[in-house]
């Protein structure tokens, strides 16, 4: 049997292909979305994006029939604007108020009604985004999912983490020592790694061996790090995982590195320290360009005084710690000196370099779990040849409305990429601010 979909506004303006994933099911838009999307359709994000997405779509479905009869879609279903349930009588009782969103309750609640009273009739489904729209329809006995079809992986704790801990004989580890790499594809106990994927080995039988390798680019060995025990900018890895970053960071064959982890995992300083000693020690690249989304309570930085630079100041300032850390300033001003001196270091909002064509740089974008799917594809188009972008941040602290831990851009990266040859990711696990920083990301 067929299902009838009542869509939520946050459904559309999360993702306007929404339409389509719906299947043979009818689609309803109650008239009320429709405002609220005309309402954002002026907004210069990634909101007002898809608000225009999804008018333009509906204008040609239009073309095709009347909306409020209904339009059969290529996924054979139907799509219809729903002009004939806004009755906000049975709603009165439980939630007097007339708000948006009780009117879309309403609509669905008059659809539900009248479908029950045919006797055979065909289950109401309210789709949204918004948590306590579900608990509203839960109360007035409609069924409310969440919109799952956007989502990379139906839980964090799948995400690839770009290594895996493997029991193997004590005579793989000791070959693995005396010839530099071990050949996977004849007779290692696992098979279908991923290009540029961590291996821990251990023995199986319980012994104290073991060994961290990489898979080469072609799946084919796991070769021994080349950056084992480096020091970078008084850096030095001090974990597993941080050697593992190291490697993908340092090597400028890897055009593309994601990192997530908690806070105070190393990602930021780990980045910086790598991107400087391949621009001022090895000039490999010419520029380091950090940059981070700037998602506080509000987007707009407009209100701060000042130029450019001294509005950004603040949401940057994460990255000028770390930095000040690097070049182990003393005073305030030093690092302001030190980087105009320079001239190879450039800090930006991610709102000052779309558009942009950037060759030949070390490009960091931090936080970058705050980027929708469609910010992470037009970052990452935009990297010139000769580039090397990094792309970091936690997804389990998110700050844009309308993404979670499983359908962000970074995490979108992180599963697209990872059987990709010029990709590398790590998910950083040990916290290394302090015993405090990583208790508190623990358990808070």
């Amino acid at each position: 049997m067929s299902k009838i979909y009542v869509l939520d506004t946050n459904v559309l303006l999360q993702d306007p292909n929404a339409i389509y994933a719906f299947q043979d099911n009818e689609i309803i838009i109650p008239a009320v979305v429709l405002e609220e999307i005309d309402s954002k359709k002026r907004n210069m994000d990634e909101i007002g994006r898809n608000a225009r997405q999804v008018s333009r779509f509906l204008d040609s479905f239009r073309l095709k029939s009347k909306l409020h009869q209904g339009v059969v879609l290529e996924t054979g279903g139907t799509l219809k604007v729903e002009l004939n349930h806004k009755s906000f009588v049975k709603m009165q009782e439980h939630f007097g108020e007339a708000t948006n969103d009780n009117r879309i309750l309403a609509v669905a609640l008059n659809i539900q009604t009248e479908q029950q009273e045919m006797g055979n009739g065909r289950p109401v489904i309210l789709v949204s985004k918004d948590a306590l729209v579900r608990v509203k329809a839960d109360a007035l006995g409609l069924h409310a999912e969440d919109f799952l079809s956007d989502r990379v992986v139906h839980e964090y704790t799948n995400l690839y983490s770009g290594h895996l801990k493997l029991p193997v004989a004590s005579a793989y580890i000791q070959a693995f020592y005396e010839n530099g790499r071990l050949e996977l594809t004849k007779g290692f106990p696992k098979t279908g790694f991923y290009p540029h994927q961590f291996v821990i080995m251990r023995d199986e039988l319980g012994g104290s061996g073991s060994a961290i390798g990489k898979v080469s680019a072609d799946g084919k060995w796991l070769e021994t790090l080349r950056r084992d025990e480096d020091q970078v900018w008084g850096i030095k890895a001090r974990n597993a995982q941080q050697r593992m970053a190291m490697e993908l960071l340092l090597n400028n064959q890897i055009p593309l590195v994601t990192l997530t982890g908690k806070a105070g995992t190393g990602k930021t300083l780990l980045s910086l320290a790598a991107g400087l000693h391949l621009i001022e020690d090895e000039r490999v690249y010419k520029k380091l360009l950090v940059a981070r989304p700037i998602v506080p309570l509000g987007k707009d930085i407009g209100f701060l005084p000042g130029e450019k630079e001294e509005k950004l100041r603040p949401w940057m300032q994460p990255i000028f710690d770390n930095l000040e850390y690097l070049f182990n300033t003393k005073k305030s001003g030093d690092l302001d000196k030190i980087l105009a001196g320079m001239g190879s270091i450039q800090v930006e909002a991610l709102t000052y370099i779309r558009g942009r064509s950037i060759p030949e740089q070390y490009i960091i974008i931090d936080e970058a779990q705050n980027l929708t799917k469609h910010e992470v594809k037009t970052i990452l188009t935009r990297v010139g040849e000769g580039s090397k972008i990094v792309l970091m941040g936690d997804p389990q602290q998110i700050d844009h409305p309308y993404l979670d831990e499983s359908n962000n851009g970074l995490t979108y990266v992180v599963e697209s990429f990872k059987d990709q040859k010029l990709a590398g990711h790590v998910r950083l696990e040990k916290g290394e601010r302090s015993t405090l920083a990583q208790l508190a990301a623990d358990i808070l």
